[in-house]
């Protein structure tokens, strides 16, 4: 099945490390990582929202032009990365668990709570005690802690105040209350399985031939299974 790209989207990517083993080993790799990251975003003109990158994997909010770009900018990140990666640890081989894994995001519905989900990583993991603490991620862009050249602010971003002052405060509400184990499981299943991180009642809406090519959603959730 092809993988659901839709241009003008948020789309939540997650790449894993091959059989969960690390992708980074130090500081140099993570700001490499970086760097490669904001030339890719740049040469197919995506935009980033959020990101996080952990040891054995990485996640993006990312929205790309046009179907191609999405992948077009992870294979390049991918190449390069593994590429320089492998010269600089005497290694051979891909660093990669497969093909990336995506899922368009509604953004009137999910995007904040994909947001949060992303920047949340470190501390379900146990790393840190608030998202802000960790350096390799958005979350303290948008708390106001500091300007981070990779990120565009996402409307959905901008819409929490009319200050930066207020947005960074509603913003750090959020991520305080933390996600719910349901939330968290449903952002996860939609990126791994691949389908659209949106309400039936938004896929509903949208016109067939967005979808003439791969369902947003499995039957029975979305557009109703056609008579026989």
């Amino acid at each position: 099945m092809p993988r659901l790209v839709l241009p003008g989207w948020p789309h939540h990517v997650i790449q894993r490390g091959n059989n969960r083993q690390p992708i980074v080993r130090s500081d140099a790799d993570r700001r490499a990582w970086r760097e490669m990251l904001a030339e890719v975003l740049d040469q197919y003109s995506v935009s980033l929202q959020a990101y996080v990158l952990m040891d054995n994997h990485f996640h993006l909010l990312v929205t790309p032009p046009s179907a191609q770009s999405l992948s077009r900018m992870m294979q390049a990140l991918g190449r390069r990365y593994v590429g320089a990666h492998n010269a600089v640890h005497g290694r051979s081989g891909t660093l990669w668990e497969g093909r990336f894994k995506c899922s368009p995001v509604e953004t009137d519905r999910y995007f904040l709570a994909c947001m949060r989900y992303i920047e949340l990583n470190p501390v379900r993991a146990g790393l840190v005690s608030h998202a802000q603490e960790w350096p390799w991620s958005s979350a303290a862009h948008h708390l106001g802690l500091r300007q981070d050249r990779l990120v565009s602010d996402h409307p959905s971003y901008w819409a929490l105040g009319n200050t930066p002052f207020e947005r960074e405060r509603r913003y750090r509400d959020g991520l305080e209350a933390g996600t719910t184990e349901r939330e968290a499981a449903r952002i996860t299943e939609a990126a791994l399985k691949g389908w659209a991180l949106a309400s039936p009642e938004f896929i509903l809406a949208q016109p067939p031939a967005l979808t003439a090519e791969r369902p947003l959603a499995p039957r029975g959730r979305g557009r109703p299974r056609k008579p026989v």
